[in-house]
């Protein structure tokens, strides 16, 4: 089949070269986006043209326009810029398996960008992380946990991913038809979890199954939701830069999907196409070919080099306009080249940035994100007026575990020791000290802490990691591997330290665990009698984590990524294709399953029914109701789930996939039934050939507060209901 490329701008090339420049229209708001456009690039000379390709954008000050930095970063919050709200990190976001919040969430990080931006404007600011179009949100499927980076997903699974990330997408960008509140992007495109030592030179071999099933179907949720850009990744995919990509760029996202936004290269990406991938020998060549297949914009430098590519006849003046057209677009709808004061978004007020609304609402985030793993004969929720406490651990008092990787700055943090001492009644007796170093044996042999900690009736222990031992190459500085973790275990100076608390210790042992990424915590589970995955939870952790521990909220988050017994149990790190990965192929029983958490609820699932048990051609949706009841008193949110598992085929199918979720709150000894409808569309697979099917036969439906794994069930999870359906 003939690929036809989509190329945002081509065609106004016709038209720039047959008129003249109109004066300033390109900063008139009453004229059309393509007249502006058009008006730009017909002002600008080769060089000038050029110049305005990478990621710092110089002034042009004949034409009255400032520089602009498109480089900026709002992963869980307003980054590297002023002092704004954090939220959870994005992995902990997808705990919570809450859209609808997520949403609320991105809306409030594109005010906050906003207020920042205006009052840079004001200001005369053109800097790095100053401007409106952000590079997140991150959804690359989390497919290994060895990746350092996969903190910054929201998990394993594809459709939680679409789900999570359109929310993302819809908040930032804002609600009005013709300006954009800020610019998302959908990154890394399209197939990137590392290794991140290799990602220069790494070139992932993936089957267009695969590709279909799974790497895919987030980018394309987010282009159908109007992302406004994609960042090409850094490695190959089979042969082929993702910079430079036909398949990629030119066939799937042009073409297939119909994307109009600007792509922009992950940053010195193009330099990899000689230096890294050495596709081609310098940097004219590499300009050349990334621009020629279809990539706009180009974080880094190499693009400077495009001049000289067309005096060698690499490439041509007029693709330069076309790329230059695709990124002017988005810069017009940010209102970039607007005067001040004729965008809506002109009037956010500096009040919006770190407010007491935003702080409420990653609050509520941080305490949805929290997974509870275990909790023994009902150890939590804890009385706070108990006769003494006991914290420790590395993590206690460290704010690197509040933040992850890509954070803001904020002024009041709440650490895990900060929200314990805030919570419990005054009289109770609270002790800290450190005890130990986060990954490595004290050089001080003295302990004074455990035997003062044996003194307690509970202890508290926060272990875990941050984002110097996890992270992105360059970012996790403690890291010996570039920001992964190769090393599955939780540091074993940690299950030292906890077992030197267990030992002989006849009162509670909650451990609190932070980190972005599974990991290893078969001893710590057995050494505990409660266990909460805290992920790095935000400028509000610690008053979060605290209001679960006594009681004030319900634990409800769910776990967006499987924890396997070992790392044995997966493929090799450097295989990208998915069979044996995520608990979608996955064979082996899980530490802990996907989409597990247990809660103070009692939740029992009942009367699973669904309105037609065979679906015959024509026939394009099914309506599921199922009944939860809460048994406990304590009123709590449940995340309903929904899988389905299709009929044995000759290809590989997914064990089951989730197609549906809903957050519910059901009160104390109260029943709520919630509604499902599944569509034809929704029982679809990829065939070995990446082709749509949708197979005859039996298809089993599961709903219940997990993924079908028998382990869920075996850690307290409510049991499933199940029903089948017939494809005819």
């Amino acid at each position: 089949m003939k690929r036809i490329s989509i190329k945002l701008g081509i065609l106004t090339v016709a038209i720039i070269l047959a008129g003249a420049a109109s004066g300033q229209d390109f900063k008139d708001p009453s004229k059309s986006v393509d007249v502006r456009v058009n008006d730009f690039i017909s002002q600008l000379t080769l060089k000038e043209k050029v110049d305005q390709l990478m990621n710092n954008t110089p002034a042009i000050q004949r034409l009255g326009v400032p520089a602009y930095n498109w480089w900026n970063e709002a992963l869980h919050g307003l980054g590297r810029s002023g002092v704004a709200t954090i939220f959870p990190q994005a992995i902990g976001e997808a705990a919570t398996f809450d859209p609808e919040l997520l949403k609320q969430i991105s809306t409030a990080i594109g005010k906050e960008a906003r207020a920042q931006f205006n009052i840079n404007r004001k200001n005369g600011y053109e800097i790095q992380y100053g401007g409106l179009s952000f590079w997140t949100p991150n959804i690359n499927i989390f497919r290994d946990p060895r990746w350092g980076r996969g903190q910054e997903t929201y998990g394993e699974d594809p459709y939680l991913t679409s789900q999570m990330g359109v929310a993302f997408v819809e908040g930032l960008q804002g609600n009005d038809p013709a300006h954009l509140m800020a610019a998302a992007c959908a990154k890394h495109y399209a197939i990137h979890s590392g290794p991140e030592k290799l990602r220069h030179e790494f070139d992932a071999k993936v089957s267009l199954q695969d590709m279909q099933e799974t790497y895919f179907p987030a980018f394309h949720a987010l282009t159908k939701a109007g992302v406004e850009s994609f960042m090409s990744a850094y490695n190959r995919v089979n042969g082929e830069a993702c910079s430079a990509s036909d398949f990629l760029i030119d066939t799937v996202l042009r073409g297939w999907w119909g994307f109009k936004g600007h792509i922009v290269s992950d940053c010195d990406a193009v330099q990899d196409l000689y230096t890294g991938h050495h596709l081609v020998k310098t940097p004219a060549e590499a300009a050349a070919l990334a621009i020629n297949k279809g990539l706009d914009l180009n974080c880094g430098t190499t693009y400077y080099a495009l001049v000289d590519a067309i005096k060698q006849g690499l490439t041509t003046e007029a693709k330069v306009d076309s790329a230059l057209a695709a990124v002017t677009r988005t810069r017009i709808k940010l209102g970039l080249l607007d005067p001040a004061g004729s965008n809506p978004y002109d009037k956010i007020s500096p009040d919006e940035l770190n407010s007491e609304a935003h702080r409420k609402l990653a609050h509520k985030a941080a305490v949805e994100s929290v997974v509870m793993l275990k909790n023994s004969d009902h150890t939590l929720p804890l009385a706070n007026n108990l006769q003494k406490y006991y914290i420790t651990g590395p993590n206690a008092t460290n704010m690197e575990a509040l933040i992850g990787n890509y954070y803001g700055v904020n002024n009041q943090m709440s650490t895990i020791l900060e929200g314990i001492a805030g919570h419990i009644a005054k009289g109770s007796q609270l002790q800290y000290r450190k005890g130990i170093l986060m990954d490595r044996p004290n050089d001080n042999p003295i302990d004074w802490t455990t035997g003062d900690a044996q003194q307690a009736e509970a202890i508290f222990v926060v272990l875990g990691i941050d984002g110097t031992l996890e992270g992105e190459e360059g970012e996790a500085i403690a890291s010996k591997h570039f920001g992964d973790r190769l090393d599955y275990n939780i540091p074993a100076n940690q299950v030292a330290f906890l077992e030197k608390l267990r030992k002989g210790y006849k009162g509670k042992i909650v451990t609190i665990v932070t980190g972005g990424s599974p990991m290893n915590l078969k001893e710590v589970h057995e050494l505990s009698d409660a266990v909460l995955m805290v992920w790095y939870p935000g400028e509000e952790g610690g008053n979060a984590v605290a209001d679960i521990i006594f009681g004030n909220q319900s634990p409800s988050g769910k776990l967006p990524v499987t924890f396997p017994m070992s790392l044995d149990d997966l493929p090799d790190y450097k295989n990208y294709d998915m069979t044996g990965r995520t608990y979608r192929y996955m064979e082996k029983a899980p530490m802990y399953p996907f989409g597990f958490g247990l809660s103070y609820g009692q939740f029992v699932y009942e009367d699973l029914k669904a309105d037609r048990k065979v679906l015959n051609k024509g026939q394009q949706k099914i309506n599921l109701t199922v009944n939860v009841k809460n048994e406990a008193k304590t009123a709590s949110d449940e995340v309903v789930q929904l899988y389905v598992a299709v009929p044995d085929q000759s290809f590989e199918t997914p064990n089951y996939s989730l197609k549906a979720f809903k957050r519910i709150e059901v009160g104390g000894g109260a029943n709520q039934q919630v509604s499902f409808t599944l569509t034809a569309d929704d029982l679809k697979v990829y065939n070995e050939e990446g082709k749509s099917v949708l197979p005859k036969g039996t298809y089993k439906i599961y709903v219940g507060g997990s993924s079908p794994i028998a382990r869920s069930q075996e850690l307290g999870a409510p049991a499933l209901r199940t029903l089948t359906i017939e494809v005819k």
